[in-house]
């Protein structure tokens, strides 16, 4: 019989609510308490805490501040594949690198929530396939650097090692061949030439960006939906001001910076749309 008890009180799920949007911005809304015991539980193990609502109430006190760590890493944690939705790279292949392809410095992008590793780690394959084509682009280079909100899966993005069933999810044999190699273990590690010029860094997208520097195309995907309409503009406005002249922000296909901010001009593309700062 299972010693824990896996439910939380309406109550304190509402209190964890408003906790976690004022830690990291994300609004859970009503009726996902099933997300919390989902991402929660197997913490309850670890903290030795035999119920959810006490792990809760504990993880929400200024004492417990490990336990809180653990608890905002376990909700912020995406999971995510491999090459996304194909377009926004593709959009990158054949409209936005083509507009840096002669610039005397390295181009910067940003992954604004690198979640485990795949989409700056994407970006860095589809910049490396770009020049591979067209020998001489881009003299400088791409540098891609790739921020998370949670400890965990900066650690897994700085390996760069991956098993097989994570491999599977939108990663062709042809990039799996050319981009990774394999470990002792059965793995696959993602090898030099992507890594090389691949940096990680923590960031909480409430803070200040101002020491992240500029970049020419921030990717932030598949973010601002976890997040009420006051934060989203703040980030959006953020973006603008971290991104060169004429930058670019790659938002999700479900997002949209309708009525939040006024810094950008929307581009229709095909397939796509991307935003391009005034």
């Amino acid at each position: 019989m299972d010693a824990f008890v896996r439910t939380i009180t309406d109550d304190v799920y509402k209190q964890f609510c408003g906790f976690l949007e004022k830690q990291c911005g994300i609004v859970l809304g009503d009726n996902k308490q099933y997300l919390v015991k989902s991402r929660l539980s197997p913490l309850m193990s670890q903290y030795s805490i035999a119920s959810l609502t006490e792990l809760v109430q504990k993880a929400m006190s200024l004492r417990e501040r490990e336990l809180r760590a653990a608890v905002v890493d376990a909700m912020t944690t995406n999971e995510t594949l491999w090459f996304r939705d194909t377009y926004p790279f593709q959009l990158l292949a054949d409209k936005l690198l083509p507009e840096y392809s002669k610039l005397t410095r390295p181009v910067k992008i940003w992954s604004a929530a690198s979640s485990s590793g795949q989409e700056p780690y994407s970006i860095m394959m589809t910049a490396l396939e770009y020049q591979a084509k067209r020998p001489g682009t881009l003299p400088m280079g791409v540098q891609v650097v790739g921020t998370d909100i949670s400890p965990s899966m900066l650690e897994h993005c700085k390996r760069a090692e991956y098993d097989a069933l994570a491999l599977a999810r939108g990663l062709s044999p042809e990039r799996k061949r050319q981009f990774f190699e394999p470990t002792s273990d059965g793995r696959f590690k993602v090898n030099d030439k992507v890594r090389k010029n691949v940096s990680f860094r923590p960031l909480n997208l409430l803070d200040s960006y101002a020491l992240m520097g500029k970049f020419d195309i921030i990717f932030c995907r598949n973010v601002l939906i976890y997040f009420n309409a006051e934060v989203k503009s703040k980030i959006l406005n953020q973006f603008a001001q971290a991104l060169n002249p004429n930058g670019y922000l790659m938002l999700g296909a479900s997002e949209s910076i309708t009525g939040l901010t006024d810094r950008f001009n929307m581009l229709r593309c095909h397939p796509g749309i991307v935003y391009q700062l005034k």
